[in-house]
């Protein structure tokens, strides 16, 4: 396996594609020769990797702001896209990240496309170490039940079929009850199907199922003590102490949901995968080695999750700081409006998740987009600012690892504008750390 660090060669120097010696021998034992581009959810404005030979024989890999592992192209040689690492070998705490942001319920309803996983191609070993995405997975799924605990669990009708005696409820299995209980004598008893109202539905007992898969991989799993994962999980199951999690796989497979319940869809959809990614058997969530679909995690969208929950931290109160707001097609990361010592702050923010902004400008394709926002007149209007001829500030934060940590609106108050534009300016924050 091929192991790389996210934003691997995006910088212009001579050495740019430098590859490590045990990764150019893989690329010489298995004959790359084909160049390869593989997009992130094939979106072709995006890429994961990127692999090419120049014409002097050498291998050549650029690699995005995605993590994950996958195949490249037919060669059967597989790629490890890892966490960046920092001039102290420090990786970026990405699980950290995501708890953080869930810890605002808001972002549990923009979790779309913050993963992708291909279920159909072929199964790539990797270490537990190297499994990016099982623990971002069990991390999203025990955030949503506990918003779902929280509310209290959906209850609804659900069916029980019984062999009762002397007695009948619902409908009688004729069939049933004459194979299993009238040829071996015991004409008393009927088996019957009929419906109660409780907890103990299908969709309840999928996710009783997922979460003892969760709690078993939770004890396999090196992550962070600071994220009190086992104290989420022991909130949560109380509630699921009535609901039956012996289901059958067919059953888990063919489960329909309620849409009208956005976050119980949510929930069933990740439970199915979380069960799928074990292969249904939950000696698996123990292994050392294990087997894994492809799959990409989107660090810039986790970036966006976690900044939302930074400014919220940060201006609190309601209606202050709006995420992905959407005007005439076109959306914005946040839109801030609130009242800092009597003053008025209307602002539109755009993460990026481009540590090079320590060092540089920024860029004019970026410096477009946030403009662009600012012409609108929806957002004036959406702002409250009446005169057209005031220009809106924009603010692009960025990831810089080398900043202290400190609440982030310190560094909020302290942006500094850019070199090259008026009222666009940039802060960094810094990300957790392993």
């Amino acid at each position: 396996m091929l192991v790389i660090s996210e934003h691997f060669g995006y910088e212009k120097t001579k050495n740019r594609f430098y590859l490590k010696q045990d990764n150019l021998k893989l690329c010489e034992d298995f004959d790359l020769n084909i160049p390869f581009k593989k997009y992130f959810n094939n979106n072709e404005e995006t890429f994961c990797f990127n692999f090419n030979k120049s014409e002097n024989g050498e291998f050549q890999f650029e690699t995005g702001y995605y993590i994950g592992v996958d195949w490249i192209g037919n060669s059967g040689l597989s790629i490890y896209v890892q966490p960046k690492l920092n001039e102290e070998k420090k990786q970026v705490n990405y699980l950290k990240m995501l708890f953080e942001a869930l810890k605002d319920s808001e972002n549990l309803n923009h979790l779309n496309d913050l993963y992708t996983i291909d279920f159909k191609a072929p199964l790539i070993p990797i270490t537990q170490q190297q499994d990016l995405l099982a623990p971002l997975l069990l991390i999203e799924f025990l955030q949503l039940l506990k918003n779902i605990v929280r509310k209290g669990l959906k209850k609804s009708y659900y069916k029980i079929t019984e062999n009762l005696n002397s007695k009948v409820k619902g409908k009688i299995l004729i069939n049933a009850t004459v194979k299993q209980n009238h040829s071996h004598q015991k004409m008393l008893y009927n088996i019957c199907t009929f419906e109660e109202f409780g907890y103990n539905s299908i969709e309840n007992s999928i996710l009783k199922k997922a979460l003892l898969f969760t709690q078993s991989a939770l004890n396999s799993f090196k992550i962070d003590k600071t994220l009190d994962l086992k104290e989420l999980f022991n909130y949560v199951i109380p509630a699921f102490e009535s609901v039956n999690e012996d289901i059958d796989i067919r059953v888990v497979k063919n489960a329909k949901h309620n849409p009208l319940f956005k976050e119980y869809t949510h929930a069933i959809k990740l439970a199915k995968i979380i069960l799928k990614r074990y292969n249904y058997t939950i000696s698996q969530t123990t292994e050392k080695i294990v087997k894994t679909p492809p799959f990409w995690i989107d660090m810039p969208k986790l970036f966006e999750l976690y900044v939302f929950k930074k400014l919220r931290e940060s201006y609190p109160e309601k209606g202050e700081v709006k995420y992905h707001k959407k005007f005439h097609g076109l959306e914005p990361d946040y839109l801030l409006n609130t009242v800092v010592n009597g003053d008025s702050l209307k602002m539109i923010i755009d993460a990026k998740y481009k540590p090079k902004y320590k060092d540089s400008n920024i860029y004019l394709s970026d410096a477009r987009q946030v403009s662009g926002y600012a012409r609108l007149k929806s957002i004036y209007k959406e702002l409250g600012i009446g005169g057209s001829k005031q220009i809106i500030d924009c603010l692009i934060v960025y990831s810089d690892q080398s900043l202290e940590d400190k609440p982030f609106i310190e560094s909020l108050e302290t942006k500094n504008e850019d070199g090259k534009y008026m009222h666009l300016f940039k802060v960094g924050i810094k990300l957790p750390e392993l």
